[in-house]
C-alpha cells in the first residue's frame, strides 16, 4: 500500500482552502471522486505504482470543511475552484480520471479549459439525461437500495471488500452519515436532474477520450456511453460485460488493463 498525503491548496474564490489527495510517483494524474465522497480504492493504488496521483475532496466532502458547500453556489463556482487549484498543484496538462459525479466534472474540466486535459477517462459518468432512460434517482434512496443499484453481484469478493463495515457502530454511524452529507453537497450540482447543459459544451473537449461503462449499469444507463462518444470528437467507448456503475471496483482486472494502455498509447 502506498503511503498517502493530503495537501491542503488555498483557493481565493469562493475562500474554499482544497484538500488533495496525493501518492505515488512519476507524471502526474487527476482523479475526480464520485458523489458519495472520496474512497481510497485498489483501483488509484494502481495508478499510484506509475503516476503520482492527485485526488482532491469535493467541496464539503472528505476533509474538507463541511460548511464549504454554502460558499459554492453553483456549477461555475466549482470549476473556477478546480482551476485555482490545479494552479496551486502546478499541474498544467495532465491525464483526468472521473468516476460518476467525478465523470461529469472531469467533462466540465475538459471543456471549460481543454488545455488543462491532455487524456481523459470517464467511468460512468452522470451528467446527460434521456427521457427514455432516466438516471436513478440515487440521492433520494436508502443505503441498503443504493448499494444494490450501483453494483450488479453484491456477492462478489470485491464488491463484499469494498463494502465492509467497521465492527465499531460508532465508526459505522459516521461512515453513514459522511456518506449522506457527500452526497448533498454533490447534489446540489445535479438536482433535480443531473443535466445543467454539459452536452452543449461537450463538443469543446479535445483531449483523447475513454468512456467506460458497465453494461448492466442500474443507474446511469449504458445507452449514454454513446451518447457522451457522440459529442466528444476523439473518443471511443469501453462496454465492460457482468459490471454495474462501479466497474473499478467490480471489474477491476478488466478495467486497470484498459486504461493503462489508454494512459500509455
Amino acid at each position: 500500500m502506498v503511503t498517502a498525503t493530503v495537501k491542503t491548496i488555498p483557493v481565493k474564490h469562493c475562500n474554499f482552502e482544497a484538500k488533495v489527495k496525493t501518492a505515488g510517483s512519476g507524471s502526474p494524474l487527476l482523479y475526480l471522486h464520485a458523489a458519495g465522497g472520496p474512497i481510497w480504492d485498489p483501483f488509484i493504488e494502481g495508478l499510484c505504482e506509475r503516476y503520482t496521483v492527485y485526488a482532491p475532496h469535493h467541496p464539503g466532502t472528505g476533509e474538507t470543511a463541511r460548511d464549504a458547500i454554502y460558499s459554492v453556489e453553483n456549477l461555475w463556482d466549482l470549476l473556477l475552484i478546480y482551476e485555482e487549484m490545479l494552479d496551486g498543484l502546478g499541474l498544467k496538462s495532465v491525464p483526468v480520471i472521473g468516476t460518476s459525479f467525478g465523470g461529469m466534472m472531469a467533462c466540465e474540466l475538459a471543456a471549460h479549459q481543454p488545455h488543462r486535459v491532455s487524456k481523459l477517462i470517464v467511468l460512468d459518468p452522470i451528467g446527460l439525461w434521456r427521457e427514455d432512460a432516466p438516471v436513478a434517482p440515487y440521492m433520494l434512496m436508502p443505503p441498503d437500495k443504493l448499494v444494490a443499484t450501483l453494483y450488479k453481484d453484491l456477492s462478489s469478493p470485491a464488491v463484499q471488500a469494498a463494502l465492509k463495515m467497521p465492527d465499531d457502530p460508532n465508526e459505522v454511524a459516521v461512515i453513514t452519515a459522511d456518506l449522506i452529507w457527500a452526497l448533498g453537497a454533490t447534489g446540489k450540482f445535479v438536482w433535480p436532474i443531473p443535466d445543467k447543459g454539459l452536452k452543449k459544451r461537450l463538443h469543446r473537449v479535445k483531449a483523447p477520450t475513454l468512456i467506460v461503462w458497465g453494461e448492466d449499469d442500474a443507474l446511469v444507463s449504458s445507452v449514454y456511453a454513446k451518447e457522451f462518444a457522440s459529442r466528444i470528437a476523439n473518443s471511443r467507448v469501453e462496454i465492460i460485460k457482468d459490471c454495474g456503475h462501479v466497474p473499478q471496483v467490480e471489474r477491476l482486472e478488466v478495467l486497470a488493463p484498459i486504461v493503462a494502455k489508454f494512459l500509455e498509447s
